[in-house]
């Protein structure tokens, strides 16, 4: 069976793809209290949702022979939701926006391409055609009438000044944990002091949008998220709650749950020093830590459920 087409999830219903399937799974060990478990389902998810994108641009390239310019264009939609910036479904789209004469939206798509790649031929080539045609269409004015263009941002594009970064990705006692890790940045400098400058501006956003550069979905990240704040995993979780924030910032559960995370690695930074003043060892001082929250559940204080969306 096609994955694309569509499976049961054994309650009648049927989900649009293995996606959302481990999404099921991943709630149900959630409200087993199997955090370990669930943690892994939704990492498992996010890569599916990745490998999902590349499936969708295929398929949308296999329309496009065909002549379905509309459906090409909404399967390249669904690969861009799952891998924004990516060139391909990019290029596609592009295409088939302008075999449909919607040249405002093919000229945007190929000068998105072009921030990504500038060396992009047949987005240059197609530039320069569809220019020619909008000037045809609109008169001087042209620009006026274009929607807005988005700014890719600086690390994912292909230039003379390249950052390297290497993901890494670790597994440990079945907590599967994602370990983002520049290794290196190195640029073909040329003379002058802009040079230097543009280095720095490049590690800097580099350092700054790293854990973002694989672009996962924000509503799984913060699932995870929260498993991770169960197993004690505070910067994990802080980290996947910032990555979902960067896609959604009035996220209500991420904003909370960063919080969450948060306070736990205050915790943990005094709990040492805490404990040695006091002769504790770890488990001691984890038991002396829970006090607090049992005297304020005892006077009275609400206690706080968790839901999963």
């Amino acid at each position: 069976m096609c994955v694309l087409c569509g499976v049961s999830d054994g309650t009648g219903r049927h989900s649009n793809h293995p996606t959302a399937r481990l999404k099921a799974e991943g709630n149900q060990l959630f409200k087993n209290g199997q955090f370990g478990e669930a943690a892994a389902t939704y990492s498992q998810a996010i890569k599916n949702a990745e490998e999902l994108g590349i499936l969708y641009s295929n398929r949308a390239a296999c329309q496009l022979k065909e002549g379905n310019s509309r459906e090409c264009i909404e399967d390249c939609n669904r690969a861009l939701e799952l891998q924004p910036y990516s060139m391909k479904p990019l290029l596609r789209r592009a295409m088939a926006n302008e075999s449909l004469e919607r040249y405002r939206d093919a000229y945007v798509d190929y000068k998105i391409a072009l921030q990504i790649d500038r060396n992009t031929q047949v987005a240059n080539d197609s530039i320069n055609r569809i220019t020619r045609t909008l000037i045809d269409q609109d008169g001087t004015k042209w620009r006026e009438k274009l929607p807005p263009i988005p700014s890719v941002p600086f690390y994912l594009r292909v230039s003379s000044r390249t950052c390297s970064f290497k993901i890494i990705v670790c597994s440990a006692n079945h907590k599967t944990t994602f370990l983002l890790r520049m290794i290196g940045f190195w640029v073909f400098l040329c003379k002058g002091e802009s040079d230097q400058e543009m280095f720095q501006d490049l590690k800097s956003e580099g350092n700054e949008h790293l854990t973002n550069a694989r672009y996962k979905e924000a509503a799984e990240k913060y699932r995870v998220a929260l498993c991770y704040l169960k197993l004690c995993q505070y910067e994990e979780a802080r980290r996947d709650c910032e990555s979902a924030l960067q896609r959604d910032a009035s996220n209500i559960k991420a904003l909370y749950r960063r919080a969450q995370a948060n306070k736990g690695l205050e915790d943990h930074a005094l709990q040492p020093r805490h404990c040695a003043s006091k002769g504790l060892d770890g488990e001691a001082c984890c038991t002396e830590a829970a006090r607090p929250r049992a005297r304020a559940t005892a006077c009275g204080w609400p206690r706080r459920s968790v839901t999963m969306l």
